[in-house]
């Protein structure tokens, strides 16, 4: 799936991202029975499989509905204009919580464990270089860091030959996957991609990882090179969109894990 978010490829692949019009005045948080759901002008915000929005965290749900109120609004004045899904990204990984880990479960699990053979921090630049150097001082406390939270060791190389990690570090990694939440996995399944590393993922999850650490951590190479020859304003911009990115997903678990008006710790999510 290359870089891309696997809740995007999952949940948002067969959807143009077209513009669509505002077409509802209010939002609403209504309360139920099995939580909290979305409510456009007194009727519940369906998803693309036909599941109401709704979850067991006012937390959560507020900053969904407050997603809706803000699309498709311009600032300033009454003016309703056009939105896209990029506009609603809470209600995105909600929807892929919701609509397809339900069933695919197992195969977001696979396509995670396969940045284990994979994962930036192990593959270094050539031994003893400046760059390599700095590589080394970054990332083997991280992954230091990740052998004391889940008992794995990831084997490092220099080059960009492909390596196979031991059999026990695997199986430690599925373990870990299996073992998650929900809400969890759809954390995992937006941020390892965009990092190109389940390491940073599990730190985020497990270490409290901000999301400028793990992006500074997975743009090491491209920020060493651009200290040496001059920033470029793609790049910039490309690292501003991870960090928000992986912000917003670190977020959405937050939230998640409050639940009721006063803020209760939801359990078992």
């Amino acid at each position: 799936m290359g870089n891309e978010h696997l809740y995007k490829h999952v949940y948002q692949h067969d959807q143009k991202k077209s513009a669509h019009k505002r077409f509802w005045k209010e939002v609403r948080v209504t309360q139920e029975s099995g939580g909290f759901s979305i409510e456009l002008d007194q009727r519940p915000v369906q998803l693309p499989k036909g599941t109401c929005l709704s979850v067991p965290s006012y937390a959560l749900a507020e900053a969904l509905a407050e997603e809706w109120r803000a699309a498709g609004r311009a600032i300033g004045c009454g003016e309703e204009k056009s939105f896209t899904s990029a506009d609603l990204p809470l209600t995105g990984m909600t929807g892929f919580m919701l609509e397809c880990l339900a069933s695919e479960r197992e195969a977001v699990i696979q396509s995670l464990l396969a940045y284990a053979q994979s994962d930036v921090l192990c593959y270094r630049e050539a031994s003893y270089s400046a760059l390599y150097r700095r590589q080394s001082e970054v990332w083997d406390p991280l992954l230091q860091q990740l052998e004391i939270l889940l008992g794995c060791r990831f084997i490092t190389t220099t080059g960009v030959m492909p390596i196979t990690q031991t059999n026990e570090t695997i199986d430690i990694f599925q373990r870990a996957l299996e073992a998650c939440t929900q809400a969890e996995l759809t954390v995992l399944g937006n941020v390892v991609p965009i990092l190109g590393s389940l390491a940073l993922g599990f730190l985020i999850l497990k270490a409290n990882m901000t999301a400028e650490t793990a992006v500074d951590s997975a743009t090491l190479d491209e920020q060493f090179q651009m200290s040496l020859w001059g920033e470029e304003a793609e790049k910039k911009r490309r690292i501003a969109m991870m960090k928000q990115d992986i912000s917003t997903a670190i977020r959405f678990l937050t939230l998640y894990q409050y639940k009721g008006q006063k803020g209760e710790k939801t359990e078992g999510t």
